[in-house]
């Protein structure tokens, strides 16, 4: 029974194998994105919404899970709803506008807003050594994504720092609705019915028809995005974003995977020193995590 004990995996393990899961089910869900071609971003965000919703319902009804709140949730929920939806169609919009570089770059601000707001919202400590850590994976972030802020529009490029901004919030909200209790489907289910809600007005009165291969790839997308919302629900209930918002940029990795792939795209020098600096940075992060438990 103790040896079961020591290998059981830890909340800021699980925390981190989650949030590599969630990363590698938004790489494909930005590949879906990418492959369903030229459609208004409202729509785009509508039906990745709409399968993440079926998705967490489906999840919902074979837990036999309550479609109420738990007690003192309910704000948090409505916060972190609304903060997501912003954050994916600024995120959408971004992407619609400005170079998918810039798009992306602005958009990998949400963990360094996470942080900020579970230190000011959630009272979670934060201390130089991790701080400088998160840095450096920023820096390797930089070196894959490189940015030509010079070239965008004010505009576009000030909603997508804002999509990255709702993005962090909502983060930090996921992590509040974890200490309260809250079920992970039930999070994902209202979160993915508000935003429902929210952008179908549009969807009635501007409705773009589609191919069956741009509805299969939206379908795909949708599907990739309730994987990635189970997963980042489930690893900031387990861990504070502080210890495992490092890990959330192996998309990096795995956006290059597949862009490889399916669109035929070598990396650079340049970009390959990003990878291997967001790596490094992972294992720093994993060692003084460790040693801060002992």
């Amino acid at each position: 029974m103790k040896i079961m004990t020591k290998r059981s995996l830890s909340d800021r393990q699980k925390g981190m194998i989650c949030i590599i899961l969630s990363a590698f089910c938004f790489a494909w869900m930005n590949a879906f994105v990418r492959l369903s071609g030229d459609l208004p971003f409202i729509q785009k965000s509508f039906f990745r919404n709409l399968v993440a919703l079926l998705f967490a319902l489906a999840m919902l009804l074979r837990e036999h899970g309550c479609f109420l709140p738990k007690k003192g949730s309910l704000p948090f929920l409505v916060l972190r709803a609304t903060a997501g939806t912003l954050g994916i169609l600024c995120n959408f919009y971004a992407i619609d506008h400005l170079a998918l570089s810039d798009a992306s770059i602005l958009n990998k601000m949400s963990p360094f807003f996470a942080i900020l707001c579970s230190w000011i919202f959630l009272r979670e400590k934060l201390n130089w050594k991790q701080g400088l850590i998160v840095l450096g994976a920023f820096v390797g972030a930089l070196c894959v994504i490189k940015p030509t802020f010079a070239n965008a529009d004010l505009f576009p490029s000030l909603i997508g720092l804002l999509g990255g901004f709702g993005a962090g919030v909502a983060y930090t909200m996921v992590r509040r609705l974890g200490q309260i209790g809250e079920n992970k489907a039930y999070i994902v289910f209202f979160f993915s019915a508000f935003s429902c809600v929210v952008t179908l007005p549009y969807l009635l009165f501007c409705y773009e028809p589609m191919t069956w291969k741009q509805l299969l790839c939206l379908v795909m997308a949708g599907l990739s995005a309730a994987g990635g919302q189970f997963g980042v629900t489930s690893a900031y209930c387990y861990a504070p974003a502080k210890e495992i918002s490092v890990y959330d940029y192996t998309q990096i990795i795995f956006a290059a995977g597949l862009g490889f792939l399916l669109f035929a795209q070598i990396p650079d020098w340049l970009s390959i020193l990003g990878y291997c600096i967001i790596i490094a940075m992972a294992v720093v992060m994993f060692f003084y995590n460790k040693e801060s438990d002992k």
